[in-house]
């Protein structure tokens, strides 16, 4: 029996075709998934503290995708009434719904590691 071609494997969404360019729209991007990596593990963040824990981001680059993400219902944020402001930034039921995809992306680089040594 023939293994399945890799479009054959995909599967559709209700037009048909594969969802994938929906979801990378949604958690595509050098800065997203790290992210939601922080938010969903490690839970609520301030802004500033999720700025530190990303090595390199640009506070208006971390900025737009928090927007970005919140605007996607995949990020919740909560402003209170202090001075100065304090925001927080946690994962929504949608966003802890990737759990499971972050971590089968950890055992498939694990294991790819582990393939090449």
């Amino acid at each position: 029996m023939a293994a399945a071609t890799t479009a054959e494997t995909f599967p559709p969404n209700q037009e048909g075709l594969c969802p994938m360019p929906d979801i990378a729209k949604l958690i595509g991007g050098k800065w997203k998934l790290i992210i939601l990596q922080i938010l969903i593990f490690r839970g609520m963040k301030r802004f500033n503290e999720l700025r530190r824990m990303i090595d390199g981001v640009t506070q208006t680059m971390l900025t737009k995708q928090l927007r970005a993400l919140e605007a996607d219902g995949l990020v919740e944020r909560t402003i209170y009434a202090e001075v100065p402001p304090r925001v927080e930034y946690r994962a929504t039921p949608r966003a802890l719904a990737l759990e499971a995809m972050f971590l089968e992306m950890h055992k498939w680089w694990v294991s790819d590691e582990s393939d090449n040594e």
